[in-house]
């Protein structure tokens, strides 16, 4: 099970930080990752990071304003969302790949767990 929580309304310019908590049993994964939809449009894949690698990777609409970063020990991800602007409104997603499928990293098909989703909402 994995819960979300940390969303809110900001002002552009603004920051969050997400975090997202897997609980319920002891499992490893591959990725622990962020997705986020807007209205009408496809879950679109923002961050995540590799459990065994420690790679990083981000959509390019992000990088160099958000950060994410996890504590492997605890289950926990996080996202720091810095310099929001209103194209990052959407309903934000933690989403973690536990078995191995033959997707890219960036494809919510990767994934086998999500959250519920926290909303952010960022006014201009």
């Amino acid at each position: 099970q994995l819960q979300a929580c940390g969303g809110g309304l900001v002002q552009a310019g603004g920051s969050l930080r997400l975090s997202c908590l897997a609980s319920g049993r002891t499992f490893s994964s591959y990725f622990m990752g962020w997705f986020r939809q807007a209205p009408g449009k496809e879950r679109e894949f923002v961050a995540t990071l590799s459990r065994n690698s420690g790679n990083i990777y981000y959509a390019d609409s992000v990088k160099g304003r958000f950060t994410i970063s996890g504590d492997n020990a605890k289950n926990l991800v996080y996202l720091q969302m810095n310099k929001l602007e209103p194209e990052d409104t959407a309903v934000y997603y933690c989403a973690v790949a536990s078995q191995f499928r033959a997707y890219r990293f960036d494809q919510p098909r990767r994934y086998d767990l999500w959250g519920q989703g926290t909303q952010v909402t960022v006014s201009s």
